[in-house]
């Protein structure tokens, strides 16, 4: 055998390993291959468009339930918030964050329907009267997952971050996993739900601390309780982008924002 035929065969022999590795860690993927197959993509695709920073190691936790509360302003919110958020816990465990979604969305036949699928999101119906997506966020945060949720609903525009709805205050409360919130500057925007996934942006991410619930935990689901717990939450997640929640006064008992200086931001890599 010459040495251009032995050069041949041995990067042959490399490339089958590499792929024999690279199915390997598809097929031990707790979320399964498509999830695995949207990672690989991502964390080499995401940092070069959207030039995605963060101000800390994400907080999340790796093998404990969850709930991630962030604002909304673009499809690519999510694999946002999920692509490298496995870096910052001690496993190094790489999982998917569990998104409640509009079901529209979520049964698109294309990008954004695939992304959807691919990151075990639950589907939700825009009436609010569906309570079998709750009852599956709880499963699966009792299971110890990790359940994403925009409270704004849909997506916005601007830095403010608008009315939530309750049913977080219920999800925290009922399931009393921490809460992280998480605000997103400058996600990529577009004039449809893809257009997003080919623009360029400066994207970060500022992470806070998880927000103590625990003096709620052994009071009433009552309305008013759920209302109070909620304005507490989107002030925390407001005072993260610099700004304010729409939906209710600031709590008294709550600090006054506090600026973040830029040069704390880091590449996400």
């Amino acid at each position: 055998m010459n040495s251009e035929a032995a050069a041949i065969l041995t990067l042959l022999s490399y490339l089958l390993l590499i792929s024999a590795l690279l199915i390997y860690q598809a097929v031990r993927l707790p979320d399964g291959w498509r999830a695995w197959i949207l990672f690989a993509i991502t964390r080499v695709y995401a940092p070069g468009l959207w030039h995605v920073r963060r101000n800390r190691r994400c907080p999340f936790p790796g093998d404990s339930a969850g709930i991630v509360i962030a604002n909304h302003r673009s499809p690519t919110d999510p694999i946002i918030l999920w692509y490298n958020s496995h870096l910052g816990n001690p496993q190094k465990k790489m999982r998917c964050i569990s998104f409640l979604m509009a079901r529209e969305y979520y049964e698109l036949p294309g990008l954004v329907g695939w992304i959807s699928r691919a990151m075990h999101s639950i589907p939700v119906d825009r009436n609010g009267q569906d309570v079998v997506p709750v009852r599956e966020a709880l499963r699966r945060l009792k299971e110890g997952g990790l359940i994403g949720v925009f409270p704004e609903g849909g997506i916005q525009e601007g830095r403010p971050i608008a009315h939530a709805n309750s049913g977080i205050a219920f999800l925290a409360l009922r399931s009393k996993a921490p809460v992280y919130p998480v605000y997103i500057n400058s996600s990529p925007r577009g004039e449809n739900m893809i257009e997003p996934f080919y623009s360029r942006a400066d994207t970060s991410l500022v992470f806070g601390e998880p927000i103590d619930l625990s003096d709620y935990h052994a009071k009433r689901l009552t309305r008013e309780v759920l209302e109070e717990v909620t304005t507490l939450m989107m002030w925390k997640l407001a005072e993260l982008g610099e700004t304010e929640y729409l939906g209710s006064p600031r709590p008294d008992s709550q600090t006054a924002v506090i600026p973040i200086p830029s040069d704390r931001y880091h590449t996400a890599n």
